[in-house]
């Protein structure tokens, strides 16, 4: 059963806890909103609010879970707590430390108006970010040897799977010069290579628990991965199939 606990802290900052007993996960979730009282803090408690994003999280862990084929414990990077926190800065609209999730106050105020688009443009930032915290990093021994490309083009992946995704902000199918040029080019690339092997983008991410080569995309498609960024630039070349290729994907706002 799922508990909730809520508290105010010496700063009233409101802080909600849920614990999943589920067989998906046995992570728990926090949300702090550390600015209530800027506008983007105030939109987050109007707007978008704590018992919907604790409901969003669990459906985007599943969701994670179910697209990166990890059916059990062991085969999941292990994040027993996980905290949102709603703050102010404007350099980004989200980024990750450790197991935590900082989401821009300024960047939810300008969202798009009405509650509907404010939900809708904050699933599209939290299938991103939390991709990030659930996805796998090509762990050495000291650092991770994944492309930094490659692990956001993986997070922009599983936008683009969940629908929940801008088309207008998003890299289209084809572009980019490079593979590793990461978020929507490199999403669309391994979208592409899908579909030479189905689940290869699960494959490659659970591959890339302890280390990272470029020679897994030869171990899994047969060719390195510049051969198949030449492949799939060259289905670009001579005419505009990104339209087709995309609506593959679909969207939904």
């Amino acid at each position: 059963m799922t508990n909730f606990l809520a508290f105010f802290s010496l700063y009233s900052l409101l802080f909600f806890t849920i614990s999943q007993s589920q067989v998906i996960s046995t992570t728990q979730y926090n949300i702090i909103n550390n600015v209530p009282n800027i506008p983007g803090g105030a939109r987050f408690d109007q707007e978008i609010g704590v018992p919907y994003t604790l409901n969003l999280m669990e459906t985007i862990n599943q969701f994670i879970y179910e697209i990166f084929e990890q059916p059990g414990p062991s085969d999941r990077r292990p994040v027993p707590i996980l905290t949102v926190y709603i703050s102010d800065f404007i350099d980004a609209a989200g980024y990750t430390n450790g197991p935590n999730i900082n989401i821009s106050a300024p960047v939810i105020e300008n969202f798009g108006p009405g509650l509907e688009q404010a939900r809708w443009y904050f699933n599209c930032l939290m299938y991103h970010e939390m991709t990030h915290i659930f996805q796998w990093f090509g762990s050495g021994i000291e650092k991770s040897t994944a492309p930094g490309g490659l692990t956001e083009g993986v997070a922009d992946y599983v936008m683009i799977k969940s629908g929940f995704y801008d088309p207008d902000a998003t890299e289209k199918p084809g572009s980019g010069q490079r593979w590793d040029e990461g978020y929507g080019v490199t999403a669309w690339f391994l979208i592409y290579c899908d579909g030479l092997r189905r689940g290869f983008t699960a494959e490659l991410n659970n591959k890339m628990r302890y280390s990272y080569s470029d020679e897994l995309f030869v171990d899994l498609l047969g060719k390195s991965v510049d051969e198949l960024w030449r492949d799939y630039k060259a289905q670009y070349k001579n005419n505009n199939s990104s339209e087709n290729f995309s609506s593959e994907i679909g969207n939904r706002r």
